[in-house]
């Protein structure tokens, strides 16, 4: 049992699940407890020891499902005899072909032979590995064609079994034996094409909000004229003295000293128990820290300027915000919102020679710039709010990075001021990023905006 268990935990690692060897070791005392006829009993048993949260329970089942159900299955154990020896012979025949000596082609190997750990490492290796492409063109083409490289090594090594087979005597057509090793390429060919993203049940989808204001509260920002955004920056204006003025009031009802019995009794022993000094509690409310990636390219910039004038009119509310503007690479505009007004402020990103507002939208090489450049500002203090459609013009997405902000900060907050109707279609990426978000919601007009910072500051 403990081979086999270790083999399993290999699997998980490769499989992109952390199984350290104090978890394995815990699983097999409690297997000790377990009746293994009872594989719900042992499936939970496993399960509480190597899937760490939530979301990593749906690649558990698919890794425990493929190794105990789909792996498992003894080729060699074949009750009409005689496949024992002819299983080895493919095999053997298999590793000395002259064309399958690429790393992927031992990795299929060895999965034909039940130990999937190595493919899916090749697999992990294909989906997150750096891409070096010129500044003069760039794709997502390198999965893609990486991808359709491991398909053609499945469809050679598919021929090479039926030659194997062919050699070692069996039924030219293929025996049971081959036919096995045919149907696990195809569970190898499966695995390299389905979606692979972690759960996320817990993804908070907004889909509503109030009616705060009427006729310009319901105007999409990018169809606002001249005139309505001075009368919306009027109204941002009020807005925010007040959701401060409540703010305040919250701080100062947090900031208030409470009677400590237990910390008051035990130094009253100083006195023979009379309680002469009083202790109090003090438990001042924290505040968030703010970092906002704002698209600032075609209509999606009209949405992200009055949600950073919001944020940096209510500073004060949070322990630091820094804002980075976006296109194709990242621009630190912080320091800009510190040193002007809201709205000169915006008048000068908008005239920076730092963003390319030519270029093409590619939020893979902003995530990486931000991951390399700024991952020092985010804690687990930090709400990280991206502002943006999510349209990427079919550059690599790079969602793992994605992933690694999410480990890193309190909670990722994705705002669309795209129609939720769009939301899917053409090089929209939404559907990727949205498993690695806490919430996601629509922001496309002072509404929605105002739901979403009262949700955030109260």
């Amino acid at each position: 049992m403990m081979h086999l268990l270790l083999k399993f935990a290999a699997v998980c690692r490769s499989g992109n699940l952390r199984v350290s060897t104090s978890e394995v070791i815990d699983a097999m005392t409690h297997l000790q407890w377990i009746d293994f006829s009872d594989e719900a009993g042992f499936k939970a048993a496993l399960k509480a020891n190597f899937a760490k949260s939530r979301r990593d329970q749906g690649n558990f089942d698919r890794l425990y499902h493929l190794f105990f159900h789909e792996m498992q299955t003894s080729i060699a154990c074949d009750p009409k005899g005689g496949q024992n020896d002819e299983l080895r012979q493919i095999i053997a025949t298999l590793r000395e072909n002259e064309d399958l000596h690429e790393p992927v082609d031992q990795a299929l190997i060895d999965f034909l032979q039940g130990d999937p750990a190595a493919f899916l490492q090749e697999m992990y290796n294909l989906e997150n590995r750096e891409e070096y492409r010129s500044p003069a063109l760039k794709s997502n083409l390198g999965q893609l064609s990486g991808r359709l490289a491991v398909m053609l090594r499945i469809n050679a090594l598919k021929g090479a079994i039926g030659q194997a087979s062919t050699g070692s005597g069996a039924d030219p057509a293929g025996g049971p034996t081959a036919e096995r090793l045919l149907g696990r390429l195809d569970r190898a060919y499966k695995m390299l094409t389905e979606d692979n993203r972690p759960n996320n049940d817990a993804l908070k989808k907004v889909r509503s909000n109030e009616t705060h204001f009427k006729d310009i509260g319901e105007r999409s920002f990018a169809a606002l004229s001249p005139a309505e955004i001075l009368q919306m920056q009027e109204i941002i204006k009020k807005l925010v003295r007040k959701l401060r003025d409540r703010m305040g009031r919250r701080y100062a009802a947090g900031s208030r000293r409470y009677l400590d019995v237990k910390k008051t009794l035990r130094h009253s022993g100083r006195f023979q128990g009379i309680p002469i000094e009083i202790k109090y509690r003090q438990r001042p409310l924290k505040k968030a820290k703010i970092v906002a990636l704002c698209d600032v390219s075609g209509s999606v910039w009209s949405a992200a300027r009055f949600m950073l004038n919001m944020l940096y009119s209510m500073q004060d509310c949070f322990s630091a915000v820094h804002s980075f503007a976006f296109i194709s690479a990242t621009t630190d505009i912080t320091e800009i919102f510190e040193k002007h007004e809201a709205d000169r402020a915006v008048e000068k990103i908008l005239s920076s020679r730092k963003i390319e507002f030519g270029a093409l939208t590619d939020y893979g090489e902003v995530f990486q710039q931000f991951r390399r450049n700024h991952m020092h500002l985010v804690n687990k203090r930090t709400t990280v709010i991206i502002v943006g459609d999510g349209r990427s013009n079919y550059h690599n997405p790079r969602e793992e990075i994605l992933a690694d902000i999410r480990e890193k900060c309190r909670r990722i907050i994705w705002l669309n001021p795209e129609p939720e109707d769009f939301w899917h279609t053409g090089d929209s990426e939404i559907n990727t990023y949205k498993a690695y978000c806490h919430e996601l919601r629509p922001c496309r007009n002072l509404n929605q905006l105002v739901d979403f910072v009262e949700d955030l500051v109260l």
